[in-house]
Formats: structure tokens, sequence, C-alpha cells
């Protein structure tokens, strides 16, 4: 029997509608964006607004894990480097990496609480989270 390969790849339900809400204003992102390494993050997709870090010892940039419906701790070796700019899949991590804006914080994909003094003070607060604008 020869060989069969499945040309076809499953279907994924891709919501980027919040896109422009969560990212109100990129004033500056890494120019040509960065390859994420997605290994170990079992979402399929991720959304505009996810928190990204950086390997020190590698250099690698990467998706912040998650733990249930919440970020979790910044893994030991690792900086904040800033926020991706628009939903990807997680197999395709060509990613645009917001390094000065503001964020929507009530429409991020994850609460930011926990993270957000951290975060600032390891981006120079060059990112600024903000509530929703009536």
């Amino acid at each position: 029997m020869a060989v069969q390969v499945n040309l076809v790849d499953e279907s994924v339900d891709v919501n980027s509608s919040l896109d422009s809400i969560v990212i109100i204003n990129n004033i500056y992102s890494i120019p040509g964006g960065k390859s994420l390494d997605t290994t170990g993050y079992t979402s399929d997709v991720l959304q505009a607004g996810h928190v990204i870090i950086k390997e020190t010892a590698t250099g690698n940039y990467k998706p912040m894990p998650v733990s249930g419906a919440a970020y979790a701790a910044l893994p030991a070796g690792h900086e904040y480097v800033g926020i991706l700019n628009a939903t990807i899949l997680t197999k395709r991590p060509f990613a645009g990496v917001m390094t000065e804006g503001y964020v929507n914080e009530n429409a991020s994909p994850y609460p930011v609480a926990t993270i957000k003094a951290a975060f600032m003070t390891a981006t120079l607060n060059e990112i600024k989270f903000r509530g929703d604008l009536s």
C-alpha cells in the first residue's frame, strides 16, 4: 500500500474580530515580527493582546504560558517583551510584536492584573494598559 498524506489542514475557528478593540494604538512593533516558539502551547489560536516573552538564554520569543483562564507565572530565565498585535494560528506562529502602544486590558484574551506591574517595569512602561473608553 502506498503512503498517504493529508494535504488538507483541520479547520480551526479563528475569531479576529476583537483585534482592533484590544490593540487601541500600535505605536511601534518589532520590524519584521518574530517567529514564536509555541512548544507546549495547547491552544490552536493566539489572540491579539497575548503577552509575549523571550527566553534570555536562547533569544526565542514565546507566548506567555497560561493556566486555565489566566496567565501563569513568568518562567525562570524569561523576560516580558511585548504584546501580540494580531490573532494568529499557533501552528503558523509568525507574530507581530508590539513594543510601544496602548492595550485595552478589558478586551485582552487573559486578565493582566496579576502581571501588569512586572510587565510594565520590564517593558519600560512603553506599553500602557487602559480600560474601555466610553
